[in-house]
């Protein structure tokens, strides 16, 4: 399993948070996504042998929610 943090600046609601959990718990091998408006950060684990952190930041992006550099 595999973990990353990332800040992306547009979460401010308990509806951003419910989209991204939502979208991002849709991909195969994704085992749990956390998000919070207070810190601005998403937590996303995944199975490396299912998908890779280039299609969950692809999604992150595809659905206005891109993490920072």
């Amino acid at each position: 399993m595999t973990t990353k943090t990332v800040k992306v600046q547009n979460i401010s609601c308990g509806h951003c948070v419910a989209t991204i959990q939502r979208e991002v718990s849709a991909l195969e091998g994704v085992a749990s996504v956390n998000a919070d408006p207070k810190t601005k950060h998403v937590t996303v684990a995944w199975d490396p042998a299912s998908t890779s952190w280039n299609a969950i930041e692809g999604l992150l992006k595809e659905i206005n929610y891109a993490p920072l550099d």
